[in-house]
């Protein structure tokens, strides 16, 4: 099986982008993690390819999955024979928001 070429539009401390980054690394793929919170011109590309504001956003072999949770980015990709199931756990929470205290953190 080759090796699909991700673009993954996520921002630096989030639930939900680290949930996106569990699941990639939980399949062993290596992926373009573009910084939408501190590199502007990255947030106008994933608006412009995936037609709204909302993250994560993942680009995968051409097909843009917005606003989607990491469960869900697994569950496209398993549907779509780019990754085999397998008993890795993730690293991280793959469906799950900030905490307050991340936002709260963010802004200082």
């Amino acid at each position: 099986m080759s090796q699909p070429k991700i673009i993954a539009y996520l921002k630096p401390t989030c639930g939900w982008s680290n949930g996106v980054r569990a699941i990639l690394k939980k399949y062993d793929l290596p992926y373009e993690d573009r910084d939408i919170i501190n590199n502007p011109a990255q947030r106008a590309e994933m608006i412009e390819k995936s037609g709204q504001t909302l993250s994560p956003c993942v680009e995968i072999n051409g097909q843009m999955l917005p606003d989607i949770s990491g469960d869900e980015v697994e569950a496209w990709m398993l549907a779509n024979n780019i990754v085999q199931p397998n008993e890795r756990v993730p690293d991280a929470p793959t469906n799950e928001s900030c905490s307050k205290h991340t936002h709260l953190y963010a802004k200082v």
